[in-house]
This record gives structure tokens, C-alpha cells and sequence, in this order.
């Protein structure tokens, strides 16, 4: 039987420009090293399994797309290795994934109804030769993250060229210096051919390239093989000793008579090959005695692979879904996938396949393909999931999180939240962020006069202090010259709150009595969240640069009571400033003066200094500069300080009754719905953006008299406030990030998870790090060094 689809017109070789999914299925973690396979969709290349679930067959019914490439691998069987010694960037790996597995492919119908269609029929032989040449989904985005990384210089930006003469083509070329076909560069000056360095794995080369170099003083060269028609390339300055970018590649090598429209590329870029080489090893988890650490598996119980740099993101999603929150919102096995067209573009897709992939325990167990050796007990670790999907999403527009450097893991999870708000939650689903959110009260009161002010803020996290207290040093006399490290007093999570909620002066003008005499500040919890999410500041300026600090914070397991946080409001005899208050005191402020000089001297522009002041209560440097670090990524952050309000005339805009609907799906409450729409001209998307840029502005009520207090009025009429105000109000500790390294852009995270342990009956510390998931130990010793903490509620 025929399929009569193999010549249709939809049928097109992909190009290095489009995403192929032919690892895992783009609406599950099933992928081509299941028993079914992976069915790779030849007219859009989406994945889908093909198990019970059978994603394939249901793309196909919203798609009508009817070839499909099943694939399935197979991995051959190896012994445990050790690690080698690091190698350089450049080294690569000789094993190739035919080294590595056993593949089969079939090409199916749905349409026809045929099981095995001939490969090499039609336009079929080529289009399954470019899906399985194709970078995979997961490489291609590492690799335009990493390339990201690489930048112009001096050398290619002021490249001038010999006169033109035709050179060998690169079937016949080879290099100068000897007979090497393959690893060859071109000298974008010369037009000279010469090899490349001989590189770890086998990639023959002599270093003709470079030899080259030394003899001329021609700095930049492009290898041949990386080519590709869409102008990509790798290129290599021999004088910065770096990987560059040529804005004018196209030019300089049409001036050698290549034409890149033309060109197909048979070798590895660097990228490429770097990729493989960071990722080829796996380390082993062990005690300080030496002794490994027994694997878990199961619900809840399952791993995340390193995707490059990616533990920041491993550990906070780990965090995340083992809320009953996020759990409830995203793991529904049993319900059909959204319908979108392109599910791995889709933040809600993608989301509830992460879920099922933890919680499921469908992906749980050990690696089959490792054996142990003859003489260890050593039980495999689980392979682990590649999150690839979400973390493009997460990253994408995103300065930071878009390439494969370490992040903040603090800041991840603050964005995580936006992007989860943002998203839709359709009846019944909730947005699971406001299990997160609560409502702290600032109160302002005069020094001069007494009268106070209070104000709400909705929030859903804090960022405490951690008082630092150094231990005096018995200096030695036979001590070294290098500078010891520095050791710290403990402190307690009682005296990080205290220092959070307590009194501090703050330099404003009284809009009653006009003293400048000051205010004391102090905040305190309105309402309490179900999960209150800690980061602890262990910062401090050394040379006006943000230092970590390894000061030790003792958190007991047993739940702790915050009812002496939390605010009693206004009191009986208080009076409260004028309704203009903060209007008077805004235009009346006036930027801690030392604060400024301190954050100029850093590098900050004055309009950041002044903004940050106004926003952290014009206290000290240190504090603006968290704000700061903070607020990097706000839109607005280099728009003046607006003293006046945008509101000072008072004029009333109507507001489209449905835009508030939308946005109250988001999450976002009435009142600051209100004034985003406002702001923007009722344009849905911008008001988003707004409130997201204007967290302390609690928006306007329908009765302008109305007290802003942070209730925020739904659709309903109902007023309602984030968090409750129940006590007593007990919280637990249920999780943790920890970090090693200096930097928190640097060194490595790791989640710890208080579960339920089904075989013992009882809660245990559980350590997530990447895919290895394991009984933790020395939990006490950890949670003191932690960066970011998630209480639940008792």
C-alpha cells in the first residue's frame, strides 16, 4: 500500500533555523528512549509519544498532519566511569551518539492507516536525513544561549582584506601547511587554509591556523564546516584568544569567492562540542566518609538535568511543586492537554508536563543503562528530566535568564512568579502564586509632631538582613601570609525578623508640621500567606562591591509562632497626617545625600540613586542597592522620579468593565487594574506590565474616599485582602535553596525538601540536586548556610 502523502508540498527538509522535537514529547517526558518511541511530526517536527497518553495521535487530530517519524533508541550498555581531569574548553568527546545507542526509525501514516511507509519514497529519504542530522530542540537552544555569550572585537569589527583570489573549494581544499580535508580555518585577511589545533576525542589538527598566525599576524579565521546558509559560523581571533562575531561575515568571505547562501555545514561548531564535553559526565553523591548516598525514587521524588549552568532553575522548580499549590494547580494526569498549536511555546504546557514529570513518579527509577561493577554496590542514579522546554519560555526576553550562565536563584523564582501570574487561570484553575501573597502595613509616624500614617503593601516574598557579627581571631605566630577567612557568630531566624520588622529613622518632611526632624518607620504583617518565602541577605559592600558572607543562621524544625509580627493597626488616640500626605512628601523629598555619593561611587546613575532612595524610605546605601540589584530589569528603572503623581488633576477615565475581567484572571485585584488602565490608555498588555513595574501602587478604589488599606476588590463587589490574618500563626520550615560559591552567580544550588518518606511513615529531609535525588544528611549544618527559605503554614 502507498501513502499518497510522501510528495505532499507541506513536506520540507528542516532548516537550522527550526526547532526540531525528536528527544521528548513537547506535552509529556516520554521521549525516543521509551519501548513505543517518539513520533516526530515531518511537516512541523513537534515530538509526541506514543505510549498510552499517545500525544503523537493527538496532535495529529488538531493539526491534520498525517507523516510522522517514529523513532526509538536504544542505549548501549557501559560501566560506571570516574570523571577524567578538566579538560579545556575546546576539548571534546570522540563517542558519538551511534557509539552511544542503537536507533531505529519508521515512518507512519496516520491517515493512510500505514504502519511503515518506504523511507525512501518521495521527498521522504531527505526529510528524515535533516531530522536526524537536525540539532535537537534542547541542543539548539544551549547553543544559541552560549552563543549569545560571544561578541565582536577590534580585530573582526576592523577587519581589512588582501586583494581577492579565488581558493579551493571545499571538497578539494586542504591545508597549507599540510594534506588535513577536515578542522580547517580560513584566514579572513589571506584567504589561507590551515588546520585547526589537534583537539581531545580525536579531531585531528596540527595547528597550521595558528602556525599561520604567528607568521603573519592574522588574527581572524572561520572554520569552513561550521557554515551555515542563515550566516553562522565559528570564528576565532588568534590575537583576543577568543571565539568572535563578524557582523560582516557574509562580505569577507564573498570576497573569497564563497557564497554563504550556499553552504552546508558538515562539522561541529565549538559550541557544539563544548556542549558535549560539560555534559558527558556525571558525579557521584557521597558522604564526607566517602560512602554514596542511597538514591530515592518514586512520587515526588524525581530529577532534573543539568541543562549547563541550570541548577539555579533545578532547585526552585524542585521547591515549587512540592507545594500543594502548584501541585493542585498544574498535575492533572488525567485531563487532555490544553489545545495550542505549538505546545512547547506554551507556558501552561509546558508547566503541567513538569508537574507530571516530579510528581508523577512515571520517570522515576534507576538508569538501566549503567551497571555497576563487579566489586561495587554502587545503585544508579535516575537519568533525570530536561526541562529544555520551560526554561526557553522562562528565559525568553530575558537578559539573564535567556543565556547559559548561573543565576540568581532568588531572582528565578521572583520571575517564575510574574510569568505564573501572568498566565492564564481560567475557572476553576487558581493562580497558585496567592499562596504566596500577603499584605505587610508600614507605619510612618512624625518625630515632631506624633501623627502617623499607615500604608499597605501586597507582597510575596521578604528579603531579611542577616545581622553580621564576626568571631575575634587568635592570630598564631605561625600562621601563613594569606589572609584568613573570615568566621561568623550564628545568628537566629528570631533576630533576622526582629531586625526586619524593627524601628529605623527616615530623613522626610513632615506634610503637617513641616519639621524636618524625621519619621520612624516600621513594618509589620497585615496578613500572613500560607507559604511565606524568606531570601536571606548574607551581603556586605567590601570595596563598594556586593560581598557573600557566610554567616550561619539557626532555623529549628519545629514550627515557630510570628503573632508578635503582626500589626495592630491604628490605635485609639492616634491622629493620622493630612489625605495629602504622601503627596506632600514626595514632592518634598529630598535623596540621603551620603546614600547618593555611596551608590554614584559603585556605578549607579543618579536617577537609579534617587529612585531606589524613594523607594527603601531614604535610608542607607546598602538597602537602596538590594532594592537596586532588585529592580534591574524594571522598564522604568531610568525614568525620573515622578514627585508629583500621574494623577495630580484628578481627572476620572472610565475603564472597560472587560479589561478589568482580564486582568482579574491574571490575578490582579480591581483596584490596581483600575489604575494600570488608566496609566496605559486601557491597553490590557501595557497595564500589566505597569502593575508589575509599580508593586507598591495599591491602585484606586470605585469610592475615591474609600481608605487604601490593600483590600482589593474583585469583579464580585466582594473585598477580599491576600493572605489571612489568623493566628496564631505558626509557620514551618518545608524547604530550601542552598549555594556554594562566592558569588551568587557563580558555584553551584541545591534544594532541600522536608517529605514524607513512604517506606518509613515519617517526614525526612530529602536533597535534590539535579538529577540525583537522595536521604539527606548534615541538614542541620545546611539549613544555616541557605539562601532562600519556604515556610508553610502549621
Amino acid at each position: 500500500m502507498t501513502c499518497k502523502h510522501v510528495d505532499s508540498a507541506e513536506l520540507r527538509v528542516p532548516t537550522p533555523a527550526q526547532s526540531v522535537y525528536r528527544e521528548d514529547c513537547t506535552q509529556c517526558f516520554d521521549s525516543i528512549d521509551d519501548p513505543t518511541g517518539l513520533n516526530v511530526c515531518l511537516h512541523c517536527f513537534n515530538g509526541g509519544c506514543c505510549s498510552d497518553r499517545n500525544h503523537a495521535k493527538i496532535h495529529h487530530e488538531s493539526s491534520r498532519h498525517p507523516l510522522v517519524l517514529n523513532i526509538k533508541r536504544k542505549r548501549k550498555r557501559t560501566k560506571r566511569e570516574e570523571p577524567p581531569q578538566k579538560v579545556s574548553k575546546l576539548a571534546i568527546v570522540a563517542e558519538t551518539e551511534d557509539d552511544r545507542y542503537d536507533t531505529t526509525t519508521e515512518v507512519r501514516c496516520y491517515e493512510c492507516g500505514i504502519e511503515v511507509v518506504d523511507k525512501s519514497s518521495g521527498k521522504l529519504s531527505a526529510v528524515v536525513d535533516g531530522v536526524l542530522r537536525a540539532n535537537t530542540f534542547a541542543k539548539q537552544a544551549e547553543v544559541q544561549a552560549w552563543e549569545q555569550e560571544i561578541t565582536a572585537c577590534e580585530h573582526t569589527l576592523c577587519l581589512e582584506q588582501e586583494p581577492a583570489r579565488q581558493i579551493e573549494s571545499q571538497s578539494l581544499g586542504h591545508c597549507s601547511m599540510c594534506d588535513l580535508k577536515g578542522n580547517l580555518w580560513l584566514c579572513l585577511q589571506c584567504g589561507n587554509l590551515g588546520c585547526g589545533r589537534q583537539q581531545f576525542g580525536g579531531v585531528g589538527g596540527n595547528s597550521h591556523g595558528l602556525k599561520h598566525t604567528e607568521l603573519t599576524n592574522h588574527a581572524v579565521a572561520v572554520k569552513l564546516g561550521s557554515l551555515t546558509p542563515d550566516g553562522t559560523a565559528d570564528i576565532y581571533c588568534y590575537a583576543c584568544n577568543e571565539e568572535r562575531t563578524d557582523p560582516e561575515l557574509a562580505a569577507h568571505l564573498g570576497h573569497w569567492g564563497i557564497n554563504i547562501a550556499e553552504r552546508e555545514k558538515t562539522e561541529k561548531s565549538l559550541t557544539e562540542m563544548q556542549i558535549e564535553q560539560n555534559l558527558k559526565w556525571e558525579f557521584s553523591m557521597t558522604t564526607e566518609d566517602g560512602k554514596e548516598l542511597k538514591p530515592m525514587f518514586g512520587e515526588g521524588f524525581t530529577g532534573l538535568k543539568n541543562l549547563g549552568n541550570s541548577c539555579y532553575l533545578a532547585s526552585i522548580l524542585q521547591c515549587l511543586f512540592s507545594m500543594p499549590a502548584f501541585a493542585a494547580r498544574y498535575l492533572h494526569p488525567q485531563e487532555p492537554p490544553p489545545a495550542v498549536p505549538n505546545p512547547a511555546e506554551d507556558l501552561e504546557t509546558q508547566l503541567r508536563k513538569v508537574a507530571d514529570g516530579l510528581l508523577s513518579g512515571r520517570y522515576s527509577y534507576p538508569d538501566s543503562d549503567v551497571i555497576a561493577s563487579e566489586d561495587s554496590p554502587y545503585i544508579p542514579h535516575q537519568k533525570g528530566l530536561a526541562p529544555a522546554m520551560l526554561k526557553h519560555l522562562i528565559g525568553r526576553g530575558h537578559e539573564e535568564f535567556c543565556t547559559m550562565r548561573q543565576q540568581d536563584a532568588f531572582e528565578l523564582f521572583l520571575h517564575l512568579l510574574k510569568l505564573v501570574t501572568r498566565s492564564q487561570h481560567t475557572s476553576p484553575a487558581h493562580d497558585p502564586v496567592k499562596a504566596f501573597r500577603f499584605v505587610m502595613e508600614q507605619r510612618l509616624q512624625c518625630i515632631s509632631c506624633n501623627r502617623v500614617r499607615y500604608r499597605t503593601d501586597e507582597q510575596d516574598n521578604i528579603s531579611i538582613p542577616v545581622p553580621v557579627r564576626r568571631k575575634l581571631r587568635v592570630i598564631n605566630s605561625d600562621e601563613t601570609d594569606e589572609k584568613p577567612k573570615d568566621e561568623f557568630e550564628p545568628v537566629t531566624l528570631k533576630e533576622c525578623l526582629d531586625t526586619f520588622t524593627g524601628a529605623e529613622e527616615v530623613e522626610l518632611t513632615c506634610p503637617g508640621c513641616n519639621s524636618k526632624a524625621g519619621f520612624t518607620k516600621r513594618s509589620l504583617f497585615k496578613t500572613f500567606p500560607d507559604v511565606l518565602a524568606v531570601n536571606a541577605r548574607r551581603f556586605e559592600l567590601v570595596n563598594w562591591v556586593p560581598t557573600k558572607l557566610d554567616v550561619p543562621v539557626v532555623v529549628d524544625d519545629e514550627p515557630f509562632n510570628l503573632d508578635s509580627y503582626m500589626s495592630s493597626g491604628q490605635q485609639d488616640g492616634e491622629e493620622l497626617l493630612p489625605e495629602d500626605a504622601d503627596t506632600s512628601a514626595a514632592a518634598q523629598f529630598q535623596p540621603n545625600a551620603v546614600a547618593v555619593e555611596q551608590l554614584e561611587a559603585m556605578g549607579f546613575p543618579r536617577v537609579r540613586c534617587e529612585k531606589a532612595l524613594h523607594a527603601t524610605g531614604n535610608g542607607d546605601a546598602e538597602t537602596a542597592m538590594n532594592w537596586l540589584f532588585s529592580h534591574m530589569e524594571d522598564p522604568d528603572i531610568d525614568t525620573p522620579l515622578d514627585l508629583g503623581g500621574s494623577n495630580a488633576t484628578g481627572t476620572s477615565t472610565s475603564v472597560d468593565a472587560g479589561s478589568l475581567e482580564m486582568m482579574a484572571a491574571m490575578g490582579i485585584g480591581a483596584p490596581q487594574a483600575r489604575k494600570a488602565l488608566k496609566e496605559t490608555g486601557g491597553d490590557v498588555n501595557r497595564a500589566v506590565d505597569w502593575v508589575f513595574n509599580h508593586p507598591d501602587d495599591q491602585g484606586e478604589m470605585e469610592d475615591e474616599t474609600a481608605q487604601a488599606d490593600a483590600q482589593v476588590q474583585g469583579i464580585s463587589g466582594e473585598k477580599t485582602m491576600a493572605g489571612n490574618s489568623d493566628l496564631p500563626a505558626k509557620f514551618r520550615l518545608q524547604s530550601i535553596v542552598c549555594h556554594k560559591g562566592a558569588s551568587i552567580h557563580a558555584g553551584h544550588y541545591v534544594a532541600f525538601i522536608r517529605k514524607l518518606i513512604p517506606d518509613e511513615g515519617s517526614h525526612s529531609w530529602v536533597l535534590y540536586n539535579d538529577e540525583k535525588v537522595v536521604k539527606a544528611v548534615d541538614v542541620e549544618e545546611m539549613k544555616k548556610f541557605a539562601y532562600v527559605y519556604f515556610f508553610g503554614r502549621a
